[in-house]
């Protein structure tokens, strides 16, 4: 479970014309706080790599941009791969199974909300492409 904001806007990629992948930066972080001594300890953001997919995926295209909270919970995943020049990298994922926006809704005019349907809040996707 993660609570963070977006660090940059999804990148949202088709596998098939109705099967899709976002992935998504987001920054947790941790208040800096002063111990007992008069030592200073500073704040500290870790980033994540957030990968969702099938219809959470074309939630987050549609509804998530940058600078938006979200509350996520998923599965951890490590994967490697070897770069061009043969350098090895390792990657750390959440797999995100569920979501929740927490970030308040935009002001909408009535004629927005009649072109649009609002978003949903919530979203769920327990189900993986392999």
């Amino acid at each position: 479970m993660l609570i963070g904001n977006v660090g940059k806007e999804p990148e949202v990629r088709y596998y098939e014309p109705d099967q899709a992948v976002a992935q998504v930066s987001l920054a947790t972080s941790e208040r800096g706080y002063t111990l007992q001594n008069g030592t200073q300890v500073p704040d500290r953001t870790d980033w994540h790599n957030l990968v969702f997919y099938r219809q959470l995926a074309k939630i987050v295209e549609r509804y998530v941009h940058k600078g938006d909270k979200l509350y996520v919970e998923g599965r951890i995943r490590y994967r490697m791969y070897d770069t061009q020049k043969g350098e090895r990298r390792y990657v750390t994922e959440i797999h995100v199974d569920n979501m929740e926006m927490l970030s308040p809704k935009p002001q909408t005019t009535d004629s927005d909300m009649a072109s649009e349907p609002a978003p949903q809040p919530q979203a769920n996707d327990n189900q993986m492409p392999f």
